[in-house]
């Protein structure tokens, strides 16, 4: 089965084709534009790379939250668009739970961070061990120290990912047992998308493309600042 996974949900974009657990090909752009600029012209040439069409997909996958407003819509709106003519099916992943799956060849406590800013971040908790990731906690968002107080707990080797992991560098620098994952795997990245999502295909987790829908953990900044204002 061959998978083509996205992801916009932060300021950099990715795509990948994989099959099974290997990946055919892979982009991935962090230029500072909108994902409405280059995630098309990355698809395209990620699956010219594999010699393939969008008629040999077999099945979407797309990080649906948390994440960037509108990053988000726009790849679930790419997904809806290359899907509903042949009714191919979809896989909406965690982004946190995909941030874990760049790590699956670990072992350790991955903690996935993305950054919600207010010193607050999205986060989710999981554990790895030969290749299963097993969740700790439910997706959230939470603020940085209240994390950082969880990891007291924690004695096994913890790895920070995600693009909020820069705001653990201070607070984890004296923390033997900790630290923050290293590039490639710091990123969300649509190879950890795929990875997450044949697993899910597996267990018949799957929606046609009408089906999809953002998750979000919080309501847009837009929508807070009317209901402040009212």
């Amino acid at each position: 089965m061959k998978i083509l996974a996205l992801d916009c949900s932060a300021t950099a974009a990715s795509c990948a084709v994989l099959e099974e657990d290997s990946v055919i090909a892979s982009s991935f752009v962090n230029v500072k534009l909108t994902h409405s600029q280059t995630l098309l012209p990355m698809l395209e040439n990620t699956l010219s790379s594999a010699m393939l069409s969008l008629n040999d997909i077999d099945a979407f996958a797309i990080n649906n939250g948390p994440g960037s407003f509108t990053g988000i819509r726009i790849g679930i709106s790419a997904v809806k668009g290359m899907e509903m003519p042949n009714n191919i099916p979809c896989v909406a992943v965690s982004t946190l739970y995909s941030i874990a799956n760049m790590h699956k060849n670990i072992n350790g406590v991955v903690v996935a961070v993305m950054d919600a800013r207010c010193n607050q971040v999205y986060n989710a908790i999981f554990k790895i061990e030969n290749g299963i990731i097993t969740r700790l906690c439910e997706d959230r968002a939470v603020l940085v120290s209240d994390v950082m107080a969880e990891l007291e707990n924690i004695t096994d080797t913890v790895y920070i990912a995600g693009d909020g992991a820069h705001l653990f560098a201070q607070f984890a620098q004296d923390k033997a047992n900790v630290n923050i994952s290293k590039e490639p795997l710091k990123q969300q990245n649509a190879i950890g998308v795929g990875l997450a999502a044949q697993e899910m295909l597996n267990k018949g987790q799957s929606v046609l493309a009408k089906e999809l829908m953002p998750f979000y953990l919080r309501l847009p900044q837009a929508e807070r600042e009317l209901k402040l204002k009212k």
